[in-house]
């Protein structure tokens, strides 16, 4: 099972979600389940906010209750307006962290989409950009943020790059 990305070589994440930091986990839709074959991640009630950047999936969840944020963008570059969304999940998974709850952020393959918002989070708590690229890659994957241009979002700070998107389009 490969992402849904074309890249072959990039392996399907063996678990439907990983705790980066305390209360703050990324995870994806579809994972290599134990015996190989590709599994659902669904998500109930075991986090307060799930935060979703694929078109909410049918079956996925999360359970009645559980705040969702809808917030599709692609695996690719992003314009202005997608950006400041990505910004404003940031913002609200580091308020709900801050008020002791737990959070969600995930994508198709757990590893782009995802990463990009949690590693903005985490820079919003005051790790360098790098610093949370090598953290999330640590804690969920090493093909976490293997999207280059995500990582070039990071290092050049989101307002940055929304702000020159905007100046693009």
């Amino acid at each position: 099972m490969r992402t849904r990305r074309k890249q072959p070589d990039v392996p399907a994440p063996d678990r439907p979600w990983d705790e980066i930091v305390p209360g703050l986990w990324m995870g994806c839709h579809e994972y290599r389940g134990p015996s190989g074959q590709p599994a659902l991640a669904v998500a109930r009630d075991e986090f307060d906010l799930v935060q979703t950047l694929t078109r909410a999936r049918s079956g996925h969840g999360p359970d009645p209750g559980v705040v969702h944020h809808v917030w599709p963008i692609p695996d690719g570059p992003l314009d202005g307006t997608q950006l400041a969304g990505v910004i404003r999940l940031a913002q609200a998974a580091g308020e709900a962290l801050e008020q002791g709850r737990s959070v969600l952020v995930r994508c198709y393959s757990g590893y782009n989409r995802s990463g990009l918002v949690v590693a903005h989070t985490l820079m919003r708590q005051g790790h360098p950009a790098d610093e949370a690229i090598r953290l999330i890659r640590s804690r969920r994957s090493p093909w976490a943020l293997h999207n280059e241009l995500f990582v070039e979002y990071l290092r050049a700070g989101l307002p940055t790059a929304r702000l020159l998107e905007e100046l693009a389009e």
